[in-house]
């Protein structure tokens, strides 16, 4: 196989996409569509005593109000991280249970959306109160401790050397305390489902990370055959970890659809998602740094403190980053979980590495103002080729190189060291920060089944899911290259359980899931090739050579694995499971790394904090798809940018529940708040975690971006900010 970077090909799906011709989940219009709208609970915590729905009957083209009085018996689908397919256990509607304010107290389906609407608005329900705790600092609100959770997958600190006796004895000490609030995912799609019947076969049209998991949850929940099930979700108009498993919402259009006997379409409103799908859990973080004089590291302690649900344990992993990001020969984390009446939190993009960078390296940046040392020098003298947890060497990590590219590419060497040092013309304080990123390079087991017609088309079907992310135009471009074929004849068959098993996509596995199981599928079909055309050169057309063959088509089907992990693992994919590995393997370690360098103008009178440019430099592997990939690290660090400056999903602890829960309310940058990006690669091949040298990429892209911006605004006004998101009364 070459070792050429690969070519910057323009997205596959490009054209469809911006001519309207591609279809998402509420997109489509089944014939005698109904549609449903869901009426919410008014109260934090308790039960129902009574619901209303006579009104909401009365409704002109109302066909069906469904309750828990009569939706019948409805399992839940099990918790994700407790062996289950679902975002959380508790599914709405199942009982009188109110867990949480915003759940869903019943479903109306009607002829029209707007009939649907008004009368969901109309049904009223009656509750027995209970005191409630919606915030980690809310009395009621119950702590306990993770390593002692009865957790599916026992969750351990990370500790290793004597860190506590290091920092007595550094020289010099830090310790700081950082906040970050619940934020929530804002995908452009919202959470939304069609669900239609033929006798008693179900088809379900839904954007999701996680096809199979729908199918095999709501085979538990309808008490159906998961074979009577298909699920479609060939374009995701976004995730980030809000759609990585089954909704409450899917059941409800299913059985409703069954019961009407018409299709049925659900979409959830975004006012509504903020209380009925998962969300980035507030956390508060203790960092104290030690280190010698010539700024070594010696210790490093980190604590935290995550928001999980009342009826799920969602264990953080923050420490599994911080212990990695530098050569620290001490580390002791310590996680607690605090129980709170919301929904269940979860994955968020870097769902922990996001505040776990937060907390480390704006420790890191104060270490080098107290040992006046610059920032990119002392992050340099603490690199390490070595994974401190796991005792192993990293199978590649270049962000000292990250660094100095970066550094050199932002123009760091002009930076003043002292605070306030820097002024624009406008009288404006020009402060530049820098910051490092960090993420397990994640892996799994796949199946990718690629098939070549004598017509000319060749279609690659394989465990993975199109977020946006450019998955298909990654597998066009892989398939293409291996294959001779040119680039417009391939197609992907994606996130649908017709094709091969749909893997969760998700934790920057997709590409190096589906990718290793592509180009395997590649050597298998070249091998078949051979058979039937056995004097065939390297160079040839494999389109050709079928055509000579006389055969219709050719196909191939095949099973790859991660590093160390049995082929075998494939079949967790089959029944809804996902097989995911690492960023520990036989004999090494693996990650991904990013450099960020800000720079940020903060107005003098009114504070106003500014992002004017970004340099961003990736340790991601082997780059399959350059285009796509400078995308991604483009949303990484506006996303970044928004986590920094803007996000912060409001609580009220009087009533519970999520105040801002639109993105008129829920401030996000607009184009307006963002400068030149400039992104870079390094694009080398790590040969160790797969064949095609790729590690992840989606999530380390925003791992770093908010503590460089609150180390800019340091060097700009010589104040620490450490609560997010970074706001100008907080300079004032």
């Amino acid at each position: 196989m070459s070792n050429a970077p690969y070519a910057d090909i323009a997205r596959v799906d490009a054209l469809d996409k911006v001519r309207g011709v591609t279809l998402y989940a509420a997109d489509r219009q089944p014939d005698n569509l109904v549609h449903a709208a869901l009426a919410t609970a008014t109260i934090a915590k308790g039960s129902i005593i009574s619901i209303d729905t006579s009104a909401a009957e009365a409704v002109v083209g109302v066909r069906l109000i469904l309750t828990h009085e009569n939706i019948g018996p409805l399992r839940s689908a099990g918790f994700l991280l407790g062996g289950g397919l679902a975002f959380q256990s508790f599914q709405p509607m199942s009982s009188p249970t109110i867990a949480y304010r915003g759940q869903p107290i019943a479903v109306v389906a009607a002829d029209t959306l707007e009939a649907a609407i008004e009368a969901a608005a109309l049904i009223k329900a009656s509750y027995l109160e209970e005191a409630f705790a919606s915030t980690i600092e809310s009395a009621g609100a119950e702590t306990i401790v993770q390593a002692e959770a009865p957790l599916g997958h026992p969750s351990p600190d990370v500790v290793f050397g004597d860190a506590d006796q290091a920092f007595a004895d550094a020289d010099v000490q830090v310790n700081a305390t950082f906040t970050s609030p619940p934020q929530h995912q804002n995908p452009i799609e919202l959470v939304a489902t069609v669900a239609q019947w033929s006798g008693e076969k179900l088809l379900i049209h839904e954007g999701t990370q996680n096809a199979n998991a729908l199918r095999f949850g709501l085979a538990k929940q309808l008490r159906i055959p998961a074979e009577n099930i298909e699920i479609r979700s060939h374009h995701l108009g976004g995730g980030f970890g809000q759609k990585n498993s089954l909704q409450m919402q899917t059941v409800f259009a299913a059985i409703a659809a069954r019961r009407i006997g018409r299709p049925v379409k659900l979409v959830v409103p975004r006012s509504q998602l903020f209380h009925d799908a998962s969300f980035r859990p507030q956390s508060v973080h203790r960092m104290q740094l030690g280190a010698d004089t010539s700024g070594k590291i010696v210790a490093a302690l980190h604590s935290v403190d995550g928001q999980t649900s009342r009826h799920d344990l969602f264990p953080g992993e923050y420490c599994q980053t911080s212990a990695r990001l530098y050569g620290i020969p001490n580390f002791r984390g310590f996680h607690r979980m605090i129980r709170t009446d919301t929904q269940t939190p979860g994955y968020m993009r870097a769902p922990f590495e996001h505040t776990a960078c937060l907390a480390m390296e704006c420790a890191v940046d104060e270490l080098a103002y107290r040992l006046d040392q610059d920032p990119v020098a002392l992050r340099l003298a603490n690199d390490t080729a070595h994974d401190p947890v796991e005792d192993l060497p990293l199978s590649s990590r270049h962000l000292a190189e990250c660094l100095r590219r970066g550094s050199e590419r932002f123009g760091w060497r002009d930076r003043r060291m002292e605070p306030l040092s820097m002024r624009a013309a406008d009288g404006s304080y020009i402060g530049w920060g820098v910051a490092c990123g960090a993420y397990p390079g994640n892996a799994a087991a796949n199946v990718a089944r690629l098939t070549i017609t004598a017509e000319g088309s060749v279609e690659i079907s394989a465990g993975v899911h199109e977020m946006g992310q450019g998955i298909r135009t990654v597998l066009a471009n892989v398939v293409s290259r291996h294959l001779n074929v040119p680039l417009e004849s391939v197609t992907a068959l994606l996130g649908d359980t017709s094709g091969t098993y749909p893997h969760l996509t998700a934790g920057s596995w997709g590409t190096t899931a589906s990718i290793p199981a592509t180009i395997k599928a590649c050597d298998a079909m070249w091998q078949r090739l051979r058979e039937i055309a056995p004097d065939a050169p390297s160079e040839a057309n494999p389109i050709d050579l079928i055509r000579r063959a006389g055969l219709p088509s050719l196909q191939v089907e095949v099973r790859s694995s991660a590093p160390g992990q049995d082929i075998s693992a494939a079949d967790e994919i089959a029944t809804g499971g996902a097989s995911p590995t690492g960023p520990a393997y036989p004999g090494f370690v693996t990650f991904s790394y990013i450099a960020h360098f800000v720079e940020v103008r903060i107005e003098p009178n009114t504070r106003r904090i500014r992002v004017p440019r970004v340099v961003s430099v990736a340790d991601c592997g082997r780059v399959l798809s350059p285009r796509t990939a400078r995308s991604q690290v483009w949303g990484g660090v506006v996303w970044g940018i928004g986590a920094a400056l803007r996000e912060e999903s409001e609580v009220d602890p009087r009533y519970g529940g999520f105040l801002n829960a639109d993105i008129a309310e829920y401030m996000i940058p607009v184009n307006a708040d963002i400068g030149t990006i400039d992104v870079d690669f390094i694009d080398e091949p790590d040969p160790q975690i797969n064949e095609a040298g790729v590690k992840g990429l989606g999530e380390v892209v925003m791992a770093g971006v908010a503590p460089a911006i609150a180390n800019a605004i340091f060097h700009a006004t010589g104040k620490r900010l450490r609560s997010l998101p970074f706001r100008a009364e907080h300079l004032l």
